[in-house]
């Protein structure tokens, strides 16, 4: 490493990224050491600081070492620190710095809303951020913040917030194309209006009913958990769709054209009927389907899913490649008048790929007739999955369709597995 150009052994340098590595390098020699100011990032871990001498604070520390750089474009601090010592940190490097990533670790904390300025505050100070990830935060009251111009990527996870100050934080990032907002509890209502948006996931803690509406003409991939009203009028664009509500009820879903999905999933424990059939009626071009919805009903009550015609189902899906389907729709697809009315013709032309979860023994030979149409009909079928999951049933009808199941299973053993 010694007989290294300044230049090379700066640049291996630079790619050095811990903070404890940093400060080993520091004291090797007086070349290493004035090569150092040329790392791009640092990275704090959670126990950076377990045994630092008395006197000094993990304020000053971070702040000698980013003091040191000459342009730090990236930080990441999971170390408990201050309101005020991020501050100080950002005072001096915040105008060259692309990414910054921060444990705040003040959900819980009731003397955060004291704090001036707060931590959230703070980070308004790096103007020229591009990305942005904050754990463990409370958003009470709405941040001081400016338009980030450069922001692309925003991230929060394990948050406790309000709709008006989320709605503040969304303003000052008009420019995202990409929000995730993972593990968020106490907003009810959710409006976002981003024009560059392309990625979005959103994960919500509660009952499961929030309401959501989302108005991002480039929008092409939306994971949403947690939410019972969802309203999307431009997507156009969208190519991946999931909807999961794991405590609540799905009673609405209101979106635009989908002509451009591909892949759909569709979870919880119950969906409101009109919720369903809008969903499968709006994804005619999907080619991937994952269904797990327990149940419908309007009501409190929960009801089975009511009859799905086969052949209909599979031509209103041409492009089907592959169905991931659990107990309910699959129990929807094999009730006795399903495949009473077959075309010569009928055909499933796409479809390659079906795993199906079985969870009761019922309409035992209306289940069978249904998995074998599904290879009689799939001519382009490579795989099919059976997973016989938690049937619970003392009467002999298990074990005799379980019999029918690896009877369908050997005779189709190239096709056919059972997990």
């Amino acid at each position: 490493m010694e007989s290294l150009p300044d230049a090379i052994l700066q640049y291996i340098l630079s790619h050095i990224s811990s903070a404890r590595d940093v400060a080993a390098c520091n004291c090797v020699s007086n070349r290493w050491k004035d090569s150092l100011p040329y790392i791009k990032t640092l990275y704090f871990p959670r126990n950076s600081f377990d045994n630092i001498s008395d006197g000094d604070t993990p304020d000053n520390i971070v702040r000698r070492m980013v003091s040191r750089t000459v342009q730090l474009e990236e930080l990441v601090v999971y170390s408990p620190f201050t309101s005020a010592g991020l501050a100080s940190w950002l005072s001096i490097v915040g105008l060259s710095l692309r990414q910054l990533e921060l444990r705040m670790d003040n959900i819980l904390d009731n003397q955060a809303p004291n704090e001036s300025p707060s931590k959230l505050d703070c980070v308004g100070a790096a103007k020229n951020l591009e990305s942005l990830k904050l754990w463990g935060v409370l958003m009470i009251e709405s941040p001081k913040w400016d338009v980030f111009q450069n922001l692309k990527t925003l991230e929060i996870i394990g948050a406790r917030l309000e709709d008006p100050v989320l709605s503040v934080v969304l303003r000052s990032c008009p420019y995202l194309t990409r929000l995730l907002l993972l593990g968020c509890e106490g907003v009810r209502s959710v409006s976002i209006d981003l024009p560059y948006l392309e990625q979005c996931k959103m994960d919500f803690y509660g009952i499961g009913n929030i309401s959501l509406s989302l108005t991002s003409p480039k929008i092409e991939s939306l994971e949403v958990q947690g939410c019972s009203w969802i309203r999307v009028p431009h997507s156009n664009n969208l190519r991946n769709l999931s909807i999961s509500n794991s405590a609540g009820r799905v009673y609405m879903v209101d979106f635009g054209n989908l002509a451009a999905l591909e892949s759909l999933t569709m979870r919880g424990v119950q969906w409101c009927w009109d919720a369903i059939c809008e969903m499968l009626k709006l994804s005619s071009e999907v080619k991937h389907l994952y269904m797990k919805v327990e149940f419908t009903g309007d009501f409190e009550a929960l009801q089975p899913f009511p009859e799905i015609d086969f052949v209909d189902f599979f031509n209103s899906h041409p492009k089907l490649q592959k169905f991931d389907i659990h107990g309910a729709m699959f129990a929807a697809l094999c009730q006795k008048n399903s495949l009473k009315h077959v075309d010569s013709g009928f055909t499933i032309p796409c479809l390659e790929e079906v795993v199906i979860t079985v969870r009761s023994p019922l309409n035992a030979e209306q289940k069978m007739n249904t998995l074998e149409s599904l290879l009689k009909y799939g001519k382009n079928m490579r795989t099919m999955v059976i997973k016989i999951l938690q049937m619970k049933s003392s009467h002999s009808s298990a074990d005799d369709f379980f019999d029918e199941v690896c009877r369908f299973r050997y005779l189709n053993h190239k096709l056919v597995r059972i997990e």
